[in-house]
């Protein structure tokens, strides 16, 4: 590795805090922090800036487990939890807030790296998709414009679908703008005008 990876370790009970620092240690490139106390685990997130969060918690109460999944709402980066045990909801809840690695009973020191590798691979993974997702999204709302443009040029200017999408994409290259934002700008209008 060559950066540093600034790792922030929850866990309530400072014994089993220690046994991921002691897990960490045997490899070089790892600043651990260790976060015992879940009151305002949001702000202190935001002020450590970790590259990862780990998270212990051997048996979780509802609340307890509630209180950590909220804090991490805003948490963008990969995240991996141990539990004892677990229920079935608990590792939903656990999913849809974006714990990239949910290991029930896997607390043992010889686990640590292969699960904090497997969280960041996934977490990468994870975002990838996101962001194709949102790209896709976006071209599939500019495509919606362009062809709503066109349909209503074709209307007003009695004109066919090519030479409706020539005129956008002149009036585009004129105003050396996108062919989208122009599609835009034209329903917008029409939308004042009616």
């Amino acid at each position: 590795m060559t950066e540093t990876l600034h790792i922030v370790v929850i866990d309530p009970n400072k014994d089993r805090a220690f046994l991921i620092v002691d897990g960490l240690q045997e490899y070089s490139g790892y600043k651990v922090t260790v976060v015992g106390e879940t009151h305002g685990l949001a702000r202190k997130l935001l002020s450590l800036k970790p590259d990862i969060i780990l998270i212990d918690l051997e048996d979780p109460s509802r609340d307890s487990f509630e209180q950590i999944v909220s804090a991490l709402n805003a948490a963008k980066q990969p995240v991996a939890m141990f539990v004892d045990h677990s229920d079935q909801s608990m590792m939903r809840a656990a999913i849809e807030a974006g714990i990239s690695a949910y290991v029930v009973d896997g607390m043992r020191k010889d686990r640590i790296k292969p699960v904090l590798e497997t969280a960041i691979a996934r977490f990468h993974s994870f975002q990838r998709v996101k962001k194709e997702l949102e790209t896709t999204k976006a071209a599939l709302a500019e495509r919606k414009h362009v062809d709503r443009a066109k349909g209503m040029l074709m209307k007003a200017r009695n004109l066919t679908e090519e030479e409706a999408y020539s005129l956008l994409r002149k009036t585009a290259m004129d105003q050396g703008r996108r062919v989208s934002e122009v599609a835009e700008g034209l329903l917008t209008a029409a939308k004042l005008l009616l």
